[in-house]
C-alpha cells in the first residue's frame, strides 16, 4: 500500500482588521452597588424588627397591619436583586 503525503501544518491565517485592532472598553466596578444592597438587607432586617419590638404601635406601621412584614422581606428581596449586579 503506497504511502501518503505528509501535509504540513500552516498556520490559519487571521486577518488583521479594525476590530482586533480596537482596544476592549472595560466597564469599572460600580461601588455604589454594594453599599447599597447592604443597606437594602438591614432596612428591611431593621422594619421587620421595629415592628415586632413596637408590636405595631407605631401609626404607620399601625395601619399597614401584617402587611409589615411583606414590607420588610420586600426591601429584603430588593438587597437581593441588587446583589446579582455586584461583581
Amino acid at each position: 500500500m503506497p504511502k501518503s503525503r505528509l501535509r504540513k501544518k500552516k498556520s490559519p491565517y487571521t486577518p488583521k482588521s479594525e476590530v482586533a485592532e480596537r482596544k476592549a472598553v472595560k466597564i469599572g466596578p460600580r461601588p455604589w452597588i454594594a453599599p447599597l444592597m447592604i443597606g437594602l438587607f438591614l432596612f428591611g432586617l431593621l422594619w421587620i424588627v421595629v415592628y415586632y419590638i413596637t408590636r405595631g404601635d407605631i401609626p404607620l406601621m399601625r395601619d399597614l397591619g401584617a402587611w409589615n412584614l411583606l414590607v420588610g422581606f420586600t426591601f429584603i428581596a430588593a438587597g437581593f436583586g441588587v446583589s446579582t449586579r455586584w461583581r
